[in-house]
């Protein structure tokens, strides 16, 4: 996977990503997508790429369970998030719609760095920078579910909820 980075910082919540003013639009995802977010950064959910990479500070998705968020972050075309650290909560949703997440040192990567990721080998190419950032392993079981597309995908495709 390769794009563009758009930097945020520490705990950007579920507020900032699908804001509740916006909760009318909860019964349309894609409307809902279109202002992915715009609370944290207004220009991002209008200028962002199919492609590009959401990559915050500490304990991204904080806040309320609101499921829609990471949903609406995978609707707007965003390769994965890359954070320091992701609240609990967040997390567990992300990864049952299938939206990657990825943990590293999001300190080496600025606004506007081309990126690669490269999930296998554990890493995050800077293409700007030049520089390579080793990412946190995530378990097989996560990584299955996200090869599947998610969790209810992973369910139907194996016809139970297999750890193994």
């Amino acid at each position: 996977m390769k794009g563009k980075a758009w930097k945020f910082g520490d705990d950007i919540s579920t507020d900032h990503i699908a804001p509740g003013r916006l909760f009318h639009l909860r019964s349309n995802l894609p409307e809902m997508a279109k202002h992915v977010l715009e609370d944290a950064d207004s220009a991002f959910a209008s200028s962002m790429s199919k492609g590009d990479f959401v990559v915050a500070g500490k304990n991204f998705g904080l806040g309320s369970s609101r499921e829609h968020a990471p949903t609406i972050i995978k609707l707007s075309g965003v390769s994965a998030v890359l954070a320091k650290s992701f609240a609990r909560i967040f997390f567990r949703n992300a990864i049952n719609i299938g939206l990657l997440l990825v943990e590293c040192d999001t300190d080496q990567i600025k606004a506007g760095d081309e990126i690669e990721l490269d999930v296998k080998q554990g890493v995050v190419k800077n293409l700007t920078s030049g520089k390579d950032i080793k990412i946190t392993p995530m378990p097989d079981v996560m990584i299955k579910i996200l090869q599947d597309g998610g969790l209810m995908a992973h369910i139907q495709k194996h016809g139970k909820f297999d750890l193994v």
